[in-house]
């Protein structure tokens, strides 16, 4: 299986992209992944919340497969613990899926149209991070999610 991450905007903070980096490279010692940061909107503030939305959900769906399955970061989204999203992580790869992509939004969310592609939403806390902090923290989640697969220390019970 593939997991794909697809992020709105770059991360601008070095010290965040190097600890991105870092478990990138964890990673991918398990799965094969990927993290594409498509561009910030241009002239975002002439637009109103739903046209920002409407033009990055537009942006987010070109880079789909018709048979990726497309899980949204999203604050409605379900709860999950790190031992319950390592099995969440295991019954799609026994599913025999191709290529599961993650999407963090913009700052105000996605458009009905991703909302309607989406096979799932994820929370990480019922707390409001930066869109940069949540970019290490689902990379962390999905690195620590194969080491409880793999009964390795990382993570400790």
């Amino acid at each position: 299986m593939n997991i794909r991450l697809i992020t709105i905007g770059k991360t601008d903070d070095k010290r965040l992209r190097s600890l991105i980096a870092e478990y990138e490279k964890r990673l991918r010692r398990y799965v094969k992944f990927s993290l594409e940061e498509l561009p910030d909107i241009k002239n975002a503030k002439n637009l109103s919340e739903a046209q920002q939305k409407q033009v990055e959900g537009e942006l987010i769906l070109k880079k789909l497969d018709p048979s990726d399955v497309l899980i949204l970061l999203d604050e409605k989204g379900k709860h999950y613990t790190s031992v319950k999203f390592a099995n969440f992580l295991q019954k799609k790869m026994n599913s025999g899926l191709k290529t599961l992509v993650f999407v963090i939004g913009g700052p105000y969310g996605f458009s009905e149209e991703v909302y309607t592609a989406a096979k799932g939403k994820v929370a990480l806390s019922e707390m409001t991070f930066s869109h940069q902090m949540v970019r290490l923290f689902v990379v962390e989640q999905i690195y620590r999610g194969f080491t409880i697969l793999r009964n390795e220390p990382y993570h400790h019970r």
